[in-house]
């Protein structure tokens, strides 16, 4: 059996994470639920980790594509942000529980000075630079205002002051970036935390092998309490 067969062949639970902020905060629950990976995410050239679990490991890919590999059953469980999963429709998920980590909003912002509350009665059309596409544009259609999307991917802030959108929507956590680039958050589109999602014919078929790791992150959720 070469590598790859012994990989696709795993029968223990696989559970999707990112890097960076998520990966932190998830680490204590992770710990709490009895689960230690193996290896740091953050120097290891690994991208699937073993735990000190043999029923469980990592597969550690971008923030945005961890409800893709639920969805298709490449990992049992993920841990994603509510504006990854917004953005990706949570078709094919289960989402049990709020973990409570990695909280922050996702809000429209403007230049200061900007009348965005003008714009919008006077049904102006505006554009916007943000990477949530798809949240943006929901969000504007329910308020009738049309949007032209500018799809960004870093530096959001940079779009208004330079004169490539009107204004952005992202993620706000402290407000200080905003405020260093000369921003003001002016609406509150969601408040965003991370979540546990599962596959669901996963969770219709073999419950029994799922539920224990979805009950240790809740029994560590009532820990943290």
């Amino acid at each position: 059996m070469n590598a790859g067969e012994a990989l696709s062949s795993y029968d223990g639970v696989t559970i999707a994470l990112s890097k960076g902020r998520i990966f932190d905060d998830t680490a204590p629950l992770l710990k709490r639920a009895g689960i230690v990976p193996l290896a740091d995410p953050e120097s290891s050239r690994q991208l699937i980790l073993p735990t000190n679990r043999p029923d469980v490991r990592l597969v550690i890919v971008r923030a945005s594509d961890v409800p893709t590999y639920v969805q298709y059953g490449a990992a049992d469980i993920g841990i994603a942000g509510k504006d990854v999963l917004m953005e990706h429709g949570g078709g094919g998920l289960y989402q049990p529980l709020d973990l409570r980590i990695a909280q922050c909003r996702l809000m429209v912002a403007v230049p200061r000075g900007f009348d965005y509350a003008g714009a919008i009665g006077r049904g102006a059309r505006l554009r916007v630079a943000t990477k949530y596409a798809v949240t943006t544009r929901n969000h504007f259609a329910e308020k009738g205002v049309h949007v032209d999307l500018i799809k960004l991917y870093g530096s959001m802030e940079l779009a208004p002051l330079t004169g490539l959108a009107d204004v952005i929507v992202d993620l706000v956590s402290s407000g200080n970036t905003l405020k260093a680039n000369h921003l003001e958050a002016v609406e509150e589109i969601a408040r965003i935390s991370a979540r546990l999602v599962v596959n669901v014919a996963a969770w219709k078929l073999d419950r029994a092998r799922i539920a224990p790791i979805v009950e240790a992150f809740e029994a560590g959720l009532e820990d943290s309490a």
